[in-house]
């Protein structure tokens, strides 16, 4: 997968006061850490991370974020935002190798919603996980999984083990669960949520 590229700047000053400053500048703090280094304090523009916010796949997408000519392959780990404005307020990026064994949860889309045969009939999208934990290297982390309804029938569950993983991309449950439901919405039977299906 290709990274994207950001442009930061390094952070001479810590502590609020100096988060607040880099705020009014229209900056947002935030830190590299990871892969047995020192962390590294950086400010990003407020823009830039707001529009990658509004993209789908942030919390898997590869970063090369570069601080003063040097560069620096992370994945976003983090984003703190304020509890009021919801504007993000500080961010955490990961550094990754290439060749390091990762963990970390891939959101799991649906599409053909509006030919899918028991939604037709009535049906209900019943999703439990909208993400699956799975182990893969930098090279290989999906962007997400793509659930195809366009056949699915009244009444079908969609497991986790029936969705194929990439080549090197592993689940980390090895029994099988519950994604998702179509579930009529007249019938008895409430849906189970995600809490009730672990």
């Amino acid at each position: 997968m290709k990274a994207t590229q950001l442009t930061a700047t390094k952070r001479e000053k810590a502590g609020k006061g100096a988060s607040r400053a880099i705020r009014r500048e229209g900056l947002i703090p935030a830190v590299i850490y990871g892969d047995k280094k020192e962390p590294l304090a950086i400010a990003l523009e407020e823009k830039v991370l707001v529009a990658e916010m509004g993209k789908a796949g942030i919390w898997t997408r590869q970063y090369e974020i570069s601080v003063d000519g040097q560069k620096h392959h992370v994945l976003c780990q983090d984003i703190q935002k304020h509890p009021v404005s919801n504007r993000p307020v500080h961010a955490d990026f990961l550094r990754i190798s290439k060749t390091a064994e990762l963990t970390l949860d891939v959101p799991v889309r649906f599409e053909n919603e509006e030919t899918c045969p028991g939604i037709k009939l009535g049906g209900v999208l019943n999703v439990v996980h909208r993400t699956l934990e799975v182990k893969c290297t930098a090279d290989n982390i999906p962007e997400a999984f793509v659930v195809d309804l366009a056949k699915v029938e009244m009444g079908a569950s969609i497991t986790a083990f029936s969705i194929q993983m990439p080549k090197g991309v592993k689940l980390t449950a090895t029994e099988d669960f519950t994604v998702a439901t179509i579930y009529s919405a007249a019938g008895e039977e409430a849906p189970a949520t995600a809490e009730e299906a672990k």
